[in-house]
């Protein structure tokens, strides 16, 4: 076998645009750089296709089994473009990573002079490209089995994380309830003026966005305002232990709970329960981190266009109240299944990782000559 340039082989015709309106929904798919992006029904090509991505996502590759319409942030090769097995092209292709070649300064785009140039090994029959196309298929296949069960198993252990916590809260359905605002002095922050960089700079003290509040101790901040902003802004200086919630925010935010380790001020979305007597800070936390679908659901309860927390709903929360003794045994023994639950993720994520890596390995003995 011999290696050429891709240009002896095949060429890269510039796909044609065709915005979603003048559509015609069909049994044909309409191809972007990053696969398929809706249907139409006449294609652009002839018979099983190569879709190279040219703009944006530039190199990716898409195997079209039929004619199809690739757009023009596309390249495409089809039947007419190659003296060669489309399939066995295709995962030539992917081995080459055609997305190294981009030179662009803003959008990433992709030359073909600069694909044509590259070098691939080519069998000396199409009948070896098609063998070899069929059995990177089915390693391919075994290596997305790999994939499925490894993500299936992370995917169960963060799940078993969230079981885990209720069981364990659920053994204290008996005990004494008291109203969080009851029992502990709570507070929200504010936003300083962004128009006032006197509250800005210089940056003294930590403020925590909703953002940072997503079940991990908070021991740094993005943001800092100053002493100013703290005297001048409706903001409470926060102590270490702290526990923040945040009432409001984008995607899973709502809801989510934080201790802070320093002492912080926060913006007004988020609801802070100062440390008191009645409750551990550790206990309190993961407790509130079990009630996290919970606290969603009451926000979602109220109706209205944006389901919100507030600090009346949060006051009014009844929470497990047993003794300092009890909750420090409840912590230790969920710190202990934590850990278990912790390891059993690391090692799925290890395997996720290393499966991640395999076709490129597969391709690589394929390919590597």
């Amino acid at each position: 076998m011999n290696k050429v340039p891709l240009g002896n082989i095949c060429r890269f015709e510039y796909g044609k645009s065709l915005p979603a309106k003048t559509r015609n929904q069909g049994a044909v798919n309409v191809y972007g750089s990053n696969g398929a992006v809706g249907t139409n029904e006449v294609g652009y090509t002839v018979g099983k296709t190569i879709i190279v991505g040219r703009k944006g996502s530039i190199g990716e590759i898409h195997l079209s089994e039929g004619a199809c319409w690739p757009i023009d942030t596309t390249y495409f090769i089809d039947e007419q473009c190659a003296d060669c097995n489309l399939e066995w092209l295709a995962y030539a292709l992917k081995y080459l990573n055609l997305g190294s070649l981009n030179k662009a300064s803003g959008v990433p785009g992709l030359n073909r002079d600069d694909a044509y140039a590259q070098l691939v090994v080519l069998p000396e029959s199409e009948e070896q490209q098609r063998q070899i196309a069929a059995r990177l298929k089915d390693q391919l296949a075994e290596v997305e089995k790999a994939r499925q069960a490894a993500q299936a198993q992370l995917t169960d252990s963060r799940l078993l994380r969230s079981r885990m916590l209720k069981e364990f809260f659920a053994e204290l359905d008996a005990a004494p309830k008291k109203k969080l605002g009851d029992y502990a002095a709570t507070t929200s922050g504010s936003t300083p003026s962004r128009g006032n960089k006197q509250y800005w700079q210089p940056a003294e003290i930590a403020w925590v966005k909703t953002g940072e509040v997503a079940f991990a101790p908070i021991t740094v901040t993005e943001e800092a305002i100053s002493k100013a902003a703290l005297a001048e802004c409706s903001l409470s200086l926060l102590p270490p232990k702290t526990i923040l919630i945040a009432m409001y925010g984008q995607g899973k935010t709502r809801g989510q709970s934080a201790i802070l380790e320093i002492s912080a001020t926060t913006n007004q979305a988020c609801f802070a329960i100062l440390p008191n007597d009645t409750w551990q800070p550790d206990f309190l936390y993961l407790w509130l981190k079990s009630s996290y679908q919970d606290l969603r659901d009451l926000s979602e309860d109220r109706g209205g266009n944006q389901a919100n927390l507030n600090g009346a709903l949060l006051k009014a929360l009844d929470v497990p109240a047993p003794s300092n003794a009890e909750q420090q045994r409840i912590v230790a023994r969920i710190q202990v299944a934590m850990s278990e639950i912790d390891a059993l993720e690391n090692s799925s994520k290890a395997a996720l990782e290393d499966i991640h890596r395999l076709p490129n390995r597969v391709l690589a003995q394929a390919f590597d000559q």
